[in-house]
């Protein structure tokens, strides 16, 4: 899966802890920070919103959609996470609807293949649906990116602002 990731991911799930798995490279060196950040804003927000076995997938593409836009706002878009940049914007208009149309889901194996793209899915032995690589991601990092622009909100006050409130704010993205 690291090879899918550009050879570096991490994790920022557990509060209190940030992990970063990467090979260094000319090319994951200089993400280290923007990696970092992202997986910072998720012990930020997980100390606001709450996970448990009715979390959403809503839920998650809005978080990490907010943890890529974090470090996009403070190390500069150029260094945003191929799981993100991947996602062309045509894809993104094809992936919009059907994520769209599961926010509701819940439960890791449900919701894995709609954030992770079926790849990964394929990989960790769960259902294929039809996403590209990182599909929840690239759809939260754009879902997030209209939300800012269209409250005016920082993404630091955003960070802790409801799932529900965000696509009350952000219902013309779906169409």
């Amino acid at each position: 899966m690291l090879q899918l990731n550009k050879r570096y991911s991490g994790d920022g799930g557990i509060p209190g802890y940030l992990m970063l798995s990467l090979l260094p490279n000319d090319y994951t060196l200089p993400r280290v920070q923007a990696a970092l950040a992202h997986e910072c804003n998720h012990n930020v927000r997980f100390q606001f919103i709450k996970w448990n076995q009715q979390t959403t997938l809503a839920d998650w593409v809005v978080s990490e959609g907010l943890a890529e836009s974090f470090a996009a706002e403070l190390y500069g878009k150029e260094l945003i996470g191929s799981w993100v940049t991947s996602t062309s914007s045509e894809q993104l208009e094809e992936i919009k609807p059907i994520i769209s149309s599961q926010l509701q889901l819940t439960g890791m194996a449900e919701m894995a293949p709609y954030l992770y793209g079926d790849e990964i899915a394929e990989i960790q032995g769960q259902i294929l649906v039809g996403m590209p690589y990182a599909a929840g991601y690239a759809y939260g990092y754009h879902l997030i990116q209209a939300y800012l622009k269209k409250t005016g909100k920082s993404i630091i006050a955003a960070t802790v602002t409801p799932t529900e409130e965000i696509l009350e704010a952000t219902k013309d993205f779906w169409k």
